[in-house]
């Protein structure tokens, strides 16, 4: 597949601050812009990068949603993480030069392309950038200890429950409801994200509507009562 590239204005974007250290000279800013090659479109169900491939750069998602997944031994996939628009993609080929994981476009989208070799060679002049980058990786170790900690400890309900308020946190940052989302993934997804099976997944859905916690049509989710969902969260957690 040939990538439609287009040249980027960072300074236009509406997500700049999700993905730009905040506080830039103008000068500093032109220096980013130079290091964002390009944008890439990727249809909805094709891959970004594949577990395996060599590692060039980090990809900001513009527009759109992806799962991260790897292939478990029974040939299934093992689904590790959903990114959104404003969010980072492809750490995971920074350790040793070669992605770990696949991503998979779950709408179509768009990504902004930046070279690591550029952004390393920039962060050792541009302090904002160096500091914003770790800034980056570190959320994702909280958010994969996280993950971990769901995995190891909740029970079904307070599972399902960690991930819709997780979503529909990381949905309001970039300025969308604090009460309803569109779900980008399959329950199926959900369930290999969460270690649960499909049923386990559906019938847990049907509790939280039934307890008049969340209204739930196809994919489209209402939160009737997040302080619900907190407490189903919260009495596991010790809070």
């Amino acid at each position: 597949m040939i990538a439609q590239t287009i040249k980027v204005a960072c300074s236009n974007c509406n997500l700049r601050e999700l993905c730009m250290p905040m506080g830039l000279t103008s000068a500093e800013m032109d220096r980013i812009e130079d290091v964002v090659a390009s944008r890439r479109k990727i249809k909805r169900g094709t891959t970004l990068f594949r577990n395996g491939e060599k590692f060039t750069s980090l990809y900001a998602i513009r527009t759109g949603f992806f799962k991260t997944c790897v292939a478990s031994e029974d040939g299934r996939d093992q689904v590790t993480g959903f990114q959104m628009a404003g969010e980072v993609i492809g750490l995971d080929g920074i350790v040793n030069d070669h992605h770990t994981c696949d991503a998979v476009a779950l709408e179509d989208a768009e990504v902004c392309v930046m070279p690591f070799d550029r952004i390393e060679e920039l962060s050792r002049e541009v302090n904002a950038l160096q500091r914003h980058v770790h800034k980056i990786m570190s959320r994702e170790i909280v958010r994969e200890n996280g993950v971990m900690l769901l995995l190891g400890s909740m029970r079904a309900e307070e599972r399902l429950a960690a991930f819709l308020l997780n979503l529909v946190q990381r949905l309001h940052a970039r300025g969308f409801s604090q009460h309803e989302l569109v779900l980008r993934m399959t329950r199926e997804e959900i369930g290999s994200y969460l270690g649960l099976k499909l049923e386990t997944v559906s019938r847990t859905f049907s509790k939280f509507v039934d307890d008049g916690i969340i209204e739930v049509k196809q994919r489209h989710v209402r939160i009737l009562s997040t302080d619900a969902l907190r407490e189903i969260v919260n009495t596991k957690m010790g809070g």
